[in-house]
């Protein structure tokens, strides 16, 4: 129901500009694809469920039309963003958004109650700290339904600590801190594949279109939604220990995407670095921590920690160099002090430290002018000038 009306608004508009009609604004799609669209007969059903639901699903679809505008115009800062295009049909999930003029309602017996929908039976995960403004209805792949609910809260800061860390993100071990901590990756996807392996040889014995085949899908869904939460619990516990053990905590600022298209994709996508990171950012605002990310071009693994010599690219293989001053380094330790160096000058610079050496007077030598130089009409006269 909700993509469905976001894929007709995406249709109309793009059959008015092949037809060389003007923009279809807001209200024009919400009259054509809703309201004029209710009175049909063959969309006569859409009275049967909320209008805030159909109206929410085309303001997504003007969010991201303004999102391409202002992406190909340069207002948007970071990557361009593509025109909206229709979903695909191998795409099982759906959602409905409900508004506070939707008038859902939280019931006394733990129930959620919806318009046009009843009262649901709720598993809740945590109690809401404050009134929701919103609650989006989820089904995911394996057929799971999930409410999640939008909330104002206060940030609840932790109290203040002197650790600050450094981290630095690979695949044999996730995460290396600066103070010589090592988390093994889990490697949820790698473990999990064989059985993975299975259900999708099952699949695609199955005969298209056939009961038996939807029934494969969904099998093949929760297995990928089991590995889906594990990394994330994992990594909601990881990063919850390290915004509390430190006050100020540093990344590199990887490139995620570009990882993603080499030899190593699937390792990079099972690590789930860019979901970590998010989380790390959060959870350091809402808890009162410093957060930052450092330049992904610096040297961070050429770089010596201890003198701030630079020997050189190593090959991956090199897991420990000495260098010429003496200092013997672990690559991923060494990064990951390079990191929180990197991180605490750029917190420095940002809190108004000088960045560059302050102006000095030039010695009266280099004020002056040489006699042998050649002086030009030009500047003389702009000086009387002046």
């Amino acid at each position: 129901m909700y993509w469905r009306r976001t894929v007709k608004g995406a249709r109309a508009r793009q059959r008015a500009r092949e037809a060389g009609e003007a923009f279809l604004s807001d209200g024009d799609l919400s009259k054509r694809v809703i309201t004029q669209a209710k009175q049909t007969p063959e969309r006569d059903w859409l009275g049967e469920v909320s209008a805030v639901v159909l109206q929410q699903a085309l303001a997504d679809l003007n969010v991201a039309y303004r999102n391409f505008f202002t992406s190909i115009s340069g207002k948007r800062q970071g990557r361009k963003v593509a025109p909206p295009r229709f979903r695909s049909r191998k795409d099982n999930r759906q959602a409905i958004r409900f508004t506070a003029n939707a008038r859902f309602k939280m019931l006394d017996n733990g129930r959620l109650r919806l318009p046009k929908i009843g009262d649901l039976a709720v598993r809740w995960s945590r109690p809401l700290p404050a009134a929701p403004t919103s609650v989006t209805v989820i089904r995911d792949a394996a057929g799971r339904y999930f409410a999640s609910f939008v909330v104002v809260a206060a940030d609840d800061p932790l109290p203040a600590v002197d650790a600050e860390v450094g981290i630095d993100l690979g695949l044999t071990h996730f995460a290396v801190l600066s103070n010589g901590k090592k988390v093994a990756a889990p490697k949820f996807l790698r473990r999990a594949a064989r059985k993975l392996r299975r259900l999708q040889q099952d699949l695609s014995r199955k005969q298209r279109g056939s009961n038996n085949r939807k029934k494969a899908v969904v099998k093949v869904a929760r297995a990928h939604a089991r590995v889906a939460d594990s990394r994330r619990d994992w990594q909601h516990q990881l990063s919850t220990r390290i915004i509390r053990d430190n006050q100020a905590v540093y990344v590199e600022d990887l490139c995620v995407v570009g990882l993603g298209r080499t030899r190593l994709a699937k390792s990079v996508h099972d690590a789930g670095w860019a979901q970590f990171v998010q989380m790390l950012e959060y959870k350091a605002a809402r808890r009162g921590r410093t957060f930052a990310k450092t330049n992904r071009f610096l040297p961070t693994s050429q770089t010596c920690s201890t003198c701030g010599r630079i020997d050189g690219s190593k090959p991956l293989s090199v897991r420990s160099w000495t260098c010429p001053c003496g200092a013997v380094h672990d690559r991923d330790v060494n990064a990951a002090r390079n990191i929180l160096a990197a991180g605490r000058a750029e917190s420095l610079n940002a809190c108004g430290a000088q960045v560059r050496p302050a102006p000095l007077p030039a010695p009266r030598r280099e004020a002056g002018i040489r006699p042998d130089a050649v002086r030009s009409t030009r500047s003389v006269e702009g000086i009387f000038a002046l």
